[in-house]
């Protein structure tokens, strides 16, 4: 079957939500539990001043990235799981949430963390390296961008998490603009932290 040559659209996530308030199982599944417990516990940093998650969907791991920032953006393309985002991190007020389409839709400020969990492989080559040059333009010297993406192939998307991770491994090593600090490789997930040089 052939992948979609075009990014998924607004209308793509707006049906999903609307059959169904957590359809990846944020909330309830314990591989995706562990896995945000991986991701956070990555992080090489206590804390961090000023962060940007893209993709944040109904919150769940916003919630445990609040944890280690002063102050927390989480942005995602629909409006319904913000909502919810919302209502569960009510009490944290460092957490702001937004409504915005990445790359096209970029915030103006530096971030000395960019988290990316499973989003990037929902856009097609053009829009995925607009969004690697945003992120690089956006992260702060010796900031940190770190990826979690699902391996396993999902014929509905554009990209695969090894395309996503793969592409941005390029831009790692001597005379690129990042250096690559830990990857780990589990059962159907793939995680890969960089610092900026």
């Amino acid at each position: 079957m052939e992948k979609p040559g075009n990014s998924l659209p607004e209308d793509y996530f707006n049906d999903v939500y609307r059959n169904n308030e957590d359809p990846w199982e944020f909330e309830t599944s314990e591989y995706e539990i562990n896995k945000y417990r991986t991701t956070v516990g990555a992080l090489p940093r206590k804390s961090y001043k000023s962060a940007f998650e893209i993709g944040c969907s109904i919150g769940v791991l916003s919630e445990l990235l609040a944890g280690k920032c002063e102050k927390l953006l989480a942005v995602d393309v629909a409006e319904a799981p913000l909502v919810k985002a919302r209502v569960r991190l009510k009490n944290l007020s460092q957490v702001e949430f937004k409504k915005l389409a990445v790359p096209d839709q970029f915030p103006t400020g530096q971030f000395d963390l960019i988290v990316v969990s499973e989003v990037a492989y929902y856009l097609a080559w053009p829009d995925f390296h607009l969004l690697q040059e945003k992120i690089l333009k956006h992260l702060e010297q010796k900031g940190h961008l770190l990826l979690v993406h699902w391996t396993p192939i999902v014929h509905d998307y554009p990209l695969t998490g090894d395309e996503v991770h793969d592409d941005f491994m390029k831009l790692a090593g001597d005379n690129q603009p990042l250096r690559h600090l830990h990857g780990q490789r589990e059962q159907t997930y793939r995680l890969d932290l960089f610092e900026k040089h």
